[in-house]
C-alpha cells in the first residue's frame, strides 16, 4: 500500500534543524526524512485490533514539527521509527478482529490515538490510565505494540496518511451519520482544544487571550464558546482568513500576532488593559491583561508574550506543542502568581453536570458546531502530492487553508 513513512536519518535531521530556517525550500524538498513508499499493511497486533481505511487526514501542528525537524528530542524515545504519520483521521472500518465485535465492516469511524494501556493489552494499567488518562500513559514502551504515544508516531500501528492502518477497538469511535467528513476529521484536534479551553476557569466578565490562530487557535476560540464560555475573547491573528475565522467562531476582537515588540505590546496593552513598564534591559514587563490566556503556538516569543499578559493571579495555558523554548523569562509566571495549565491531547474535565473526557464532548458537540468548524478545513490533497500538502499547511497566509488534509481511498 502506499504511505508517508518517516525514516530516521540524522544527516537530513540536522540538515533541516541547521538549515531549514533560513532556507525555507528545504523542508518540502529531497532532504524530508518523509517519502512516499510502497509498505506492506500493518498486521492486527491482536483479535482486538480492526483495520481502518482512512478518507481523511489532517496534518497537524505535531506531524509539522517532526517534517521540519523542530521538535524536542525529549519524545524520541517514546517512538519507533519507521512510523508513517497522521492521527487526525476519518475513515472506514476494513477489517475487524475477532473480539471486536462492536464493530463491523463499513462502519465510518474516527480514531483516538492514544496508544495506552488497553490498547497495548496491559492490565493493570496505570495509574494516569486507571484515572481516564490514556493520553498520558506511563507504559508507552511495553505491550501488544512498539513504542508510541499515539498512532501515527509507532511503527507497528502505521498511520493515516496512507492507504490503511490498523487501531485497538478502544480507539475507535463512530461518526454519526449526519456529521460529514470534513467535520468529522476535526473531532480529534477539536478535543484537544477543548481539553485546554476547559483548563481555564473563566466568568462573564474576565478576559480570554488566544495566541495564534492555526487551526489549534481557531479551535480553541471554538472550544471555549461551544462548552459555554462567556467571557471577551481576544485573538491575535496573522492572516487574513485566519481574522475572519477567528470573529466567525466566536472572537470579539483581533489584534496583530506579528509586528515588532513595541508594536504588538503596545496594541496588545490598550485592548487587555494592560500597562507596559520599560525598564533599563530586556523586554517590558507588564502589569494587568487578560485573566487567561491561551498559547497555540508555542513558541519562545509566545511563551514569554503569554506570561507577560496574563495578569495577575491568572492562569496561563499552553495548548500549542513547544520544541525547546529558548529566551523565555518565567519571573512573570512567579511574580504574579500565575496558574500553569498544558493541554497535551485528551483527558477528563469538569464540563456539564460532571466530568467527561473531552474526546466525548468533542464527538458531542461536533454535531452542532461541524458546518462552522467544517470551513477550516482545505481540499484534500493525494498522497502523491505530499510535499504540496505540507507547503500549504507551511504557508497558510499564501494557501488561506487553516486544516490542510489528504484525501484517501476515493474521497474527495
Amino acid at each position: 500500500m502506499k504511505a508517508l513513512q518517516y525514516r530516521k536519518s540524522v544527516p537530513r535531521y540536522l540538515t533541516l534543524k541547521l538549515l531549514g530556517r533560513k532556507f525555507k525550500g528545504l523542508y518540502t524538498s529531497a532532504v524530508s526524512p518523509v517519502t512516499l513508499r510502497d509498505i506492506d499493511e500493518p498486521k492486527l497486533p491482536t483479535s482486538q485490533w480492526a483495520r481502518i481505511a482512512p478518507r481523511l487526514a489532517g496534518i497537524c501542528g505535531s506531524d509539522l514539527s517532526t517534517y521540519c525537524a523542530k521538535g524536542s528530542p525529549y519524545l524520541a524515545p517514546v517512538t519507533s521509527m519507521p512510523f508513517v504519520m497522521g492521527h487526525e483521521v476519518v475513515g472506514t472500518v476494513a477489517e475487524v478482529g475477532d473480539d471486536a465485535t462492536d464493530l463491523s465492516i463499513g462502519d465510518r469511524v474516527v480514531l483516538h490515538p492514544a496508544l495506552g494501556c488497553k490498547a497495548r493489552g496491559i492490565d493493570p494499567p496505570c495509574d494516569a490510565c486507571g484515572n481516564g488518562r490514556d493520553a498520558l500513559c506511563r507504559n508507552v514502551c511495553r505491550g501488544d505494540i512498539s513504542a508510541g504515544i499515539q498512532t501515527g508516531f509507532c511503527r507497528d500501528t502505521g498511520g493515516g496518511f496512507s492507504e490503511g492502518f490498523v487501531a485497538h477497538r478502544s480507539q475507535i469511535h463512530r461518526v454519526p451519520d449526519d456529521v460529514d467528513d470534513r467535520s468529522a476529521v476535526l473531532i480529534e484536534p477539536f478535543a484537544c482544544a477543548i481539553h485546554g479551553a476547559l483548563r481555564a476557569e473563566l466568568s462573564k466578565d474576565d478576559t480570554a487571550f488566544v495566541i495564534g490562530c492555526g487551526s489549534i487557535g481557531l479551535l480553541t476560540i471554538a472550544a471555549l464558546r461551544a462548552t459555554g464560555c462567556e467571557s471577551r475573547i481576544v485573538a491575535a491573528a496573522k492572516h487574513e482568513h485566519q481574522k475572519e475565522l477567528a470573529l466567525a467562531l466566536g472572537a470579539d476582537e483581533l489584534v496583530a500576532s506579528h509586528g515588532s515588540t513595541s508594536e504588538r505590546y503596545a496594541q496588545w496593552a490598550k485592548t487587555l488593559d494592560a500597562d507596559i513598564l520599560r525598564g533599563d534591559l530586556g523586554k517590558p514587563a507588564v502589569m494587568g491583561g487578560a485573566s487567561a490566556v491561551f498559547d497555540c503556538v508555542a513558541s519562545s516569543r509566545s511563551i514569554d508574550d503569554s506570561l507577560r499578559f496574563t495578569k495577575s493571579g491568572g492562569t496561563f495555558v499552553l495548548v500549542g506543542m513547544p520544541g525547546t523554548p529558548f529566551g523565555v523569562d518565567w519571573t512573570p509566571m512567579w511574580f504574579k502568581e500565575l496558574s500553569v495549565h498544558a493541554a497535551y491531547a485528551y483527558g477528563p474535565e469538569r464540563y456539564a453536570d460532571g466530568k467527561h473526557e473531552t474526546f466525548d464532548i468533542a464527538l458531542q458537540l461536533i454535531r452542532s458546531w461541524g458546518p462552522k468548524l467544517a470551513k477550516l478545513v482545505g481540499d484534500p490533497f493525494d498522497l502523491k502530492d505530499h510535499r504540496a500538502a505540507f507547503a500549504s499547511a507551511l504557508g497558510t497566509g499564501r494557501s488561506r487553508t487553516a486544516k490542510t488534509v489528504f484525501g484517501l481511498n476515493g474521497a474527495t
